[in-house]
């Protein structure tokens, strides 16, 4: 197996208070935190705590169907965020990792025109990533081992791509 960067869950407290501090320390005070699922999730909710932001939002986003194994271009899953809900807010985008880009570019490009400001925080970005956020933990080249997807399902189920 080649090399892997790997987040226990220990680390990621540890990750997750890192960028709220960068956040913070950079006065960036979001509205909304608009999570992408489902890594996304474990972010946004330590950011919310940390950030003292209870207004969370969430958007599922299929692209990765497999290690390093993608669909042709990501697509957002209904129910879509509410843009009425969104409009004129500070909007921080809440991601565990910035691979490709494209998956941040899209919900990034969801938001814009609709909120006052949209920045993405993300605990790892690699280096090939065609968006830049704007809070980053770490940077690396290596495929993520994160501690809530290293192991298999408990159970498999086939279908979760829901239908427009």
């Amino acid at each position: 197996m080649s090399e892997r960067e790997t987040l226990t869950w220990e680390l990621f407290g540890t990750a997750g208070r890192e960028l709220a501090q960068m956040i913070a320390d950079d006065s960036y005070r979001p509205d909304i935190i608009l999570s992408i699922a489902r890594g996304g999730l474990f972010v946004a909710g330590a950011l919310g705590y940390a950030l003292d932001v209870k207004n969370l939002h969430v958007t599922n986003v299929e692209f990765y169907t497999g290690v390093d194994e993608r669909l042709p271009m990501p697509i957002m899953l209904p129910p879509l965020p509410n843009v009425i809900d969104l409009s004129g807010q500070k909007v921080l985008i809440a991601d565990d990792v910035a691979d490709t880009g494209a998956t941040l570019k899209l919900v990034r490009d969801f938001c814009a025109g609709h909120v006052a400001d949209v920045r993405c925080a993300v605990v790892y970005e690699k280096p090939h990533s065609t968006v830049n956020s704007e809070y980053v933990w770490r940077r690396t080249s290596l495929w993520i081992n994160f501690p809530w997807s290293t192991l298999p399902p408990v159970v498999s189920r086939e279908g979760q791509v829901l239908d427009a």
